[in-house]
């Protein structure tokens, strides 16, 4: 796959829905509506998981000594312009940089202990923590504060999915090596949640 960004369509900064809304009908979704998944709402559910909030460094979510341990991998199969295959998310550029072609959700999925209904969703959010870049400050304890990142991460993906009539599942049983060879993620990267994301079927 050639190695050229997929510029996002700008974030929407101004939702209409107010959070306590959003808190109160979040659910997981795991049955999606055979339903392309558009670009402009994979890239507010990237922008919201991890990307930048304002100009400089800020984010969407906070992290331990503004470290930023995570990066978030989108695994792409049926997205309305935008090829099958796997993608690392450039919160810096807005912007999607192909990491390998083709639709691998079934790999995923058979990767996440054979839980077939993750191949259902258009698109499935990877993220993953690069531990490196918080335990050289914190040591042990940075384990722990990219693990605490996790969860706000997923949050914000499931309350922006909300807000755009869309659904996720926060699955954390997966095969960390299957996963790993599916993403194609170096060695120093490691899979810590998968996040399907498309319209629910209800």
């Amino acid at each position: 796959m050639a190695q050229q960004h997929t510029p996002l369509p700008a974030p929407d900064r101004a939702g209409r829905a107010p959070l306590e809304t959003l808190l109160e009908r979040r659910r997981s979704e795991r049955d999606f509506a055979d339903r392309p998944l558009e670009l402009g709402e994979l890239a507010q559910l990237a922008w919201a998981g991890l990307g930048r909030s304002r100009a400089g460094s800020g984010r969407t979510v906070p992290s331990a000594g503004a470290l930023y341990p995570l990066d978030l991998y989108v695994v792409a199969g049926e997205v309305r312009d935008l090829a099958p295959g796997v993608y690392r998310y450039d919160a810096a550029a807005h912007a999607l940089e192909p990491r390998s072609p083709g639709d691998s959700r079934r790999e995923l999925a058979d990767a996440a202990l054979a839980q077939s209904w993750i191949a259902d969703a258009p698109a499935v959010l990877v993220v993953a923590a690069v531990y490196a870049r918080t335990t050289g400050k914190y040591g042990d304890r940075g384990v722990r504060y990219a693990h605490m990142e996790v969860g706000l991460v997923a949050q914000n993906v499931y309350l922006q999915a909300e807000a755009l009539g869309l659904g996720t599942t926060f699955v954390g049983a997966f095969d960390d090596d299957t996963v790993k060879d599916v993403l194609g993620l170096p060695d120093d990267v490691e899979p810590v949640a998968v996040l399907p994301v498309g319209t629910p079927a209800r």
